[in-house]
């Protein structure tokens, strides 16, 4: 098997897994990752991650011509925003998961860190998270705002719609936004409780011995 053929593979794979437990349902999100050449194989427009065909994956050349393969889903400004800057981006996930979502629509979000200091791992896998506001699907501007951002976040959570994380791998993207998703959903079950979360001086600690992009 050719090794994009295994990365066809792993996407389709990955993708049912996170549809399987509820992570995003119907036809929502989208997944896209860099293949050897420079291209990209991305998720066709209106498909299910319960049911991705790798043969039917949307195939990009190095040049971002659309070459083989459904048409993509509308959300690629998204991914191109991210894989243009940020040098270490090597896919993107997007997903609809629910507690994410609700955590968005709360009043209070922080918009400039979303996810609170809850456990280590999503400081650790995602950084400072941005919110940001709402966008109709498939608005250009949702990448704009990204573009916007410099690179500096690997991850956004677009409010009222869902989570966009990047990642050095297919695997790494994929963990990093179920992260994402389990602290929201940690941050939901809590809510009002006054939960004793990471102390600043744990959140320090935790940037410091994993090297950890933590952008202001």
């Amino acid at each position: 098997m050719s090794e994009e053929s295994k990365l066809r593979e792993q996407i389709c794979l990955l993708a049912k897994s996170m549809f399987d437990r509820g992570l995003t349902g119907g036809s929502t999100g989208n997944i896209s990752s860099r293949t050897s050449d420079g291209g990209l194989l991305v998720s066709p427009t209106g498909a299910s991650f319960g049911r991705l065909d790798p043969g039917r994956l949307s195939r990009f050349d190095a040049q971002g011509n659309h070459i083989e393969g459904d048409d993509p889903t509308k959300e690629m400004p998204l991914h191109t925003a991210f894989y243009d800057t940020r040098s270490t981006a090597s896919a993107v996930v997007h997903l609809h998961s629910c507690h994410s979502v609700a955590l968005s629509m709360m009043p209070d979000a922080n918009a400039d860190n979303f996810l609170p200091p809850l456990t280590p791992y999503g400081i650790m896998k995602l950084g400072r998270v941005k919110l940001l506001p709402f966008f109709l699907p498939g608005d250009p501007a949702m990448g704009e705002a990204v573009r916007g951002l410099a690179g500096k976040r690997s991850a956004v959570m677009l409010a009222n719609h869902g989570p966009v994380v990047a990642g050095k791998d297919i695997e790494a993207a994929c963990n990093a936004i179920e992260e994402l998703e389990e602290t929201a959903r940690l941050a939901m079950l809590t809510r009002r409780m006054n939960p004793c979360a990471l102390t600043e001086d744990n959140v320090q600690a935790l940037i410091t011995k994993f090297d950890v992009e933590w952008a202001r």
